[in-house]
């Protein structure tokens, strides 16, 4: 279905916000960057949003959206009350809690370890592609938010690195998965490692072409021959 001139015009808004806010960050990012990405005049976007904080907060709320995006019907976006986008960062992280089914894998026994942690891997992959575009923004910004990189870091990247390390904790003791010098280490390992090709590699100024399925199979790969202590003949 074609989409009409606003509808292309909002779109065009929300991937250029997007892309500038995660090339420059939030302090550095101005509305006259996003119209000069976009090819139009300033009050252009003013007729969207009508502040800096309000084009963020778009932009947060439609990052992974699916495409093409609906016009809203109240135009132009005000700008949000104090903690709005902090709020919907919180939500967004309980919603998909990737912690949570590496907890669960932590309270349950397992004959063999290695179908259940290379299904954990996968999890965590596809929990991260999905969200891939809201994560790089959040992640790009945070420095420059202090509320925002508190909230990111601690209930975001430091829970998700602790439930992976208290789930190999579980599995070392059960001798399923190998000693590591550190639990820690290993975990945020793991986690980065995930991210970096679910998510930053999008934006990596030199990419290599590759596959994506390969690529993961090979991740995935190389953590359960690293770690699983027993595998099957």
């Amino acid at each position: 279905m074609a989409l009409t001139k606003a509808a292309h015009r909002f779109q065009d808004l929300v991937e250029a916000a997007t892309a500038v806010f995660i090339a420059q960050g939030y302090r550095r990012t101005q509305i006259e960057d996003v119209a000069r990405a976009m090819g139009v005049a300033k009050g252009t976007v003013y007729l969207y949003v009508q502040s800096k904080a309000a084009l963020f907060d778009l932009a947060l709320r439609c990052a992974d959206m699916p495409r093409p995006l609906a016009v809203p019907g109240a135009l132009p976006r005000r700008t949000p009350p104090a903690g709005a986008a902090l709020r919907y960062v919180a939500a967004r992280i309980a919603e998909a809690d990737p912690a949570a089914p590496v907890l669960a894998a932590a309270r349950r026994r397992v004959p063999e370890v290695e179908d259940e942690f290379a299904g954990l891997v996968r999890g965590l992959y596809a929990v991260m592609t999905r969200h891939r575009t809201s994560i790089k923004l959040v992640d790009r910004c945070a420095a420059d938010y202090p509320d925002l990189a508190r909230l990111w870091f601690a209930r975001g990247r430091e829970a998700l690195v602790t439930a992976v390390a208290r789930y190999l904790e579980t599995r070392i003791r059960q001798q399923q998965i190998r000693r590591v010098p550190d639990v820690m280490v290993a975990a945020r390992l793991i986690v980065e490692t995930v991210v970096f090709w679910a998510v930053h590699r999008h934006w990596d100024p030199a990419p290599q072409p590759f596959d994506p399925t390969v690529a993961e199979d090979t991740i995935v790969q190389l953590l359960v021959d690293g770690l699983v202590a027993r595998r099957r003949p």
